[in-house]
């Protein structure tokens, strides 16, 4: 995440139909963009407390932020974390629990080795093995408000905080008896209610898997009171000297970028969160396991879309994700 940009503009308009006030704000935030859209029937647009939120989280957990909490943290220091700390740190551990250890953001070390991260590396002992020494989620305690942690380890929760923070502007609409929204940060998305003017439910696209940078729609689907990750392997990726691509995604147990198949995975939850999580950590699984991984947790679904042998697109669907 990187530092936030205030709101680039603010557009209100009444819907005559329902005397229901459509607001919509936009904006740069964490280093992606983002939109909210909801129903209101003030004239409170929520724009400063919803700002409020996404610093307060920028501020918890920028990894591109001196300051930040978590940056302190990283630096061997012991400040004192908040709320927003605990909640990612506590749903990171149950993910990562749920997967094995395939979601595991003890790996910033390993991040920022591969070039991928927000530091440039910089260690005396320049090998994986000192590395995966610090890497496992399962060192990593919290204790009277402190991170306990192996020393010069590196936590990174940039793969779960835009889901995180999608679900707490949630959460907050939800206080001020909002039942209609659409809310997204950088393709993480949460929806509840309807879109009003179409008096359907809300309609979000899917990526086409595009190496050259450009964009257009894979498929769609209608959301309700559920949310939406996707994670891809198209647009951050390296070509070593063999031509062959590795993911941005490391492999906590090799230490290594993922060499994958699989361009990109869209996972449907309760939570946004929860949803960030898994597509990440899907990633580095195969085919097979991923199956095998959706059999038994029936309560989220996903579409995957991979290259076969013949270097064309297919698509596994699981658990009726349409």
């Amino acid at each position: 995440m990187k530092n936030i940009v205030s709101l680039l503009f603010i557009f209100l308009f009444i819907n005559s139909c329902n005397k229901l006030r459509l607001t919509t704000l936009t904006g740069l935030v964490y280093g992606t963009t983002y939109n909210i859209q909801f129903y209101s029937s003030t004239n409170e647009n929520f724009s400063k407390e919803i700002d409020n939120i996404l610093s307060e989280i920028d501020n918890s957990m920028s990894t591109y932020k001196p300051n930040s909490i978590i940056s302190k943290v990283n630096k061997n220091q012991k400040p004192k974390i908040d709320n927003h700390f605990k909640n990612v740190f506590n749903s990171s551990k149950k993910i990562y629990k749920e997967t094995n250890g395939r979601f595991d953001p003890s790996i910033g070390l390993l991040v920022n080795y591969w070039g991928f991260g927000p530091e440039k590396f910089n260690i005396e002992y320049d090998n994986l093995p000192f590395l995966l020494q610090r890497v496992g989620f399962d060192k990593f305690e919290i204790i009277d408000d402190n991170v306990k942690r192996p020393f010069d380890s590196y936590l990174d929760f940039n793969a779960i905080a835009k889901g995180y923070a999608v679900d707490q502007i949630g959460n907050f609409l939800k206080k001020e008896k909002i039942d209609n929204y659409l809310i997204e940060i950088g393709g993480e998305i949460t929806a509840l209610g309807l879109n009003m003017n179409k008096s359907k439910p809300w309609v979000v696209a899917i990526d086409m898997p595009r190496f050259d940078g450009d964009r257009s729609i894979y498929s769609t689907l209608e959301i309700n009171n559920t949310s939406l990750a996707s994670s891809g392997t198209y647009r951050k990726f390296k070509i070593d000297s063999m031509g062959s691509r590795y993911a941005h995604i490391i492999n906590p147990f090799s230490g290594y970028p993922s060499r994958t198949n699989i361009l990109s995975v869209t996972v449907k939850a309760s939570s946004c969160i929860d949803a960030d999580a898994y597509a990440t950590a899907i990633h580095t699984m195969t085919l097979d396991e991923i199956k095998d991984f959706f059999n038994n947790n029936s309560n989220i679904s996903s579409l995957v879309i991979f290259e076969n042998d013949n270097n064309e697109l297919e698509e596994l669907e699981l658990n009726s994700f349409y």
